[in-house]
């Protein structure tokens, strides 16, 4: 188009029989155009390029941002999954540290019953060994037993344990077994007239009841 312009401005000069430096003015101000042109279709192609530009970034940047963002949160899950697992290794650390704690102090607290249980019968077993060993009567060997039989009651009195009473109460099903009764009109009915086998009891506790024969009064019952 510019070319065209060029060869009509030649003509036009040739024909007007315009002078040199007339149609080196003209050269100029055609040149002048042509730059004109030019660079107005250089600015339309930077700002269609531009444009373009844009436009792609507009259609890549959600994307590019959604992706920056999933990134985020999957770090931080990582990191949540990390602490958890920390937190249980240390959880089960310390159940297990409790757990061995609790069987030891239950262990001691055995030992301990155990021992303060048995220590006040020793005794009692030294004094049978010795009563073996001894040579005597067998009235002194009574004597002996007589005397081992009331350290075993102190030793039982000593961890609280008392024998039930039987022999003159009243006949009390609660501590009492009866494995038979005496016909008698001395003593009231059901009283308990023989002891068979003491009974014991841990304060209130009844450890073993005592077996009894129990008096039967055939005349206190008619009444």
């Amino acid at each position: 188009m510019v070319q065209k312009r060029q060869k009509s401005w030649d003509r036009v000069a040739r024909w007007a029989g315009m002078d040199k430096e007339k149609g080196e003015t003209m050269v100029t101000e055609n040149e002048a155009i042509m730059q004109e042109e030019t660079k107005a279709q250089g600015a339309n192609e930077a700002q269609t390029g531009a444009r373009t530009t844009h436009e792609a970034g507009e259609e890549s940047g959600p994307d590019l941002a959604a992706e920056g963002i999933a990134q985020q949160e999957i770090a931080q899950l990582r990191g949540e999954k990390d602490q958890l697992v920390d937190r249980l290794a240390r959880l089960q650390a310390e159940f297990d540290n409790a757990r061995k704690r609790e069987q030891k102090e239950r262990a001691d607290a055995r030992e301990y019953t155990i021992g303060s249980t048995v220590e006040p019968f020793l005794g009692v077993m030294d004094n049978f060994q010795l009563a073996l060993k001894a040579d005597g009567t067998a009235e002194q060997l009574r004597a002996g037993v007589e005397l081992i039989l009331k350290q075993m009651e102190e030793a039982l009195r000593g961890l609280q344990v008392q024998p039930v009473e039987t022999v003159g109460a009243q006949f009390d099903p609660r501590v009492h077994e009866a494995l038979g009764s005496i016909e008698t009109t001395e003593f009231p009915d059901h009283q308990v007239l023989e002891e068979i086998r003491r009974g014991y009891k841990i304060r209130e506790k009844l450890l073993r009841p005592a077996l009894v024969r129990i008096a039967s009064n055939s005349a206190q019952v008619s009444d």
